[in-house]
């Protein structure tokens, strides 16, 4: 049984997140911390530089570590971008970094070992979520405190994902409720849904600075301090 004060959501122990913003994503930049980005996903590819730790065909996806790829890609067929190798006349992938890991050497050699399986690039296996392509900021006040935190947000991440994002803030984050302009907000919907318009655009096209105006969302106590 839930404790009293406890706003009924997820349960965050087990909760994953589905969008992550380029910002997110340009953090895991390193070897052993390496995310891509690529045709609408995020993927946590460190498993994949561990595997192949030192090994020269990795050096291409090290260098765009935290980057988005999808350039590398073809969106149609979601594989890597081909052309005609001028020197076999056959087609063959497109790698203008150099050839990385599983991609097939441009002339037969004994020392290439294709037992791999699919190459990386090739179904969900390091897929964290979806990319957010469009992102905004919010500004989220706990009344009780005063204290305020401005977060970006993917546009179409629902409440209890923002409320995620919000947990390194504030422990109790979900012993409150939340609020906007005296409403209490729908924690299965997103800002927009919840009348929380993103009026970024109307604000460029006025020149004005649409940091001074973001929107806020009040946070009121109810009585424990449950931590997620």
């Amino acid at each position: 049984m839930p404790r009293q004060g406890l706003v009924a959501g997820p349960d965050f122990e087990y909760f994953r997140r589905r969008f992550f913003t380029p910002v997110e994503v340009a953090q895991h930049n390193q070897p052993e911390d390496l995310w891509v980005s690529y045709l609408g996903y995020v993927y946590d590819l460190t498993p994949l530089a561990q595997e192949y730790k030192g090994d020269l065909l990795l050096k291409p996806i090290v260098e765009v570590a935290g980057q988005d790829i999808s350039h590398w890609f073809d969106p149609k067929t979601r594989d890597i971008r081909k052309h005609i190798d001028p020197l076999t006349g056959s087609q063959r992938y497109r790698t203008p970094r150099g050839r990385f890991l599983h991609v097939p050497p441009q002339l037969p050699r004994s020392d290439w070992a294709n037992d791999f399986g699919k190459p990386w690039w090739q179904g969900s296996r390091y897929e964290v979520g979806r990319l957010s392509a469009k992102t905004r900021n919010i500004r989220i006040i706990n009344t009780l405190t005063s204290q305020e935190h401005t977060l970006e947000v993917g546009a179409l991440e629902s409440m209890w994902e923002i409320l995620h994002r919000y947990l390194p803030y504030n422990a109790h984050a979900a012993s409150y409720t939340w609020k906007y302009e005296g409403e209490k907000l729908n924690m299965e919907c997103t800002l927009e849904e919840n009348g929380i318009r993103d009026e970024e655009e109307e604000f460029d096209y006025l020149n004005m600075d649409g940091t001074l105006h973001t929107p806020a969302i009040l946070l009121y106590f109810n009585d424990d301090l449950t931590e997620l």
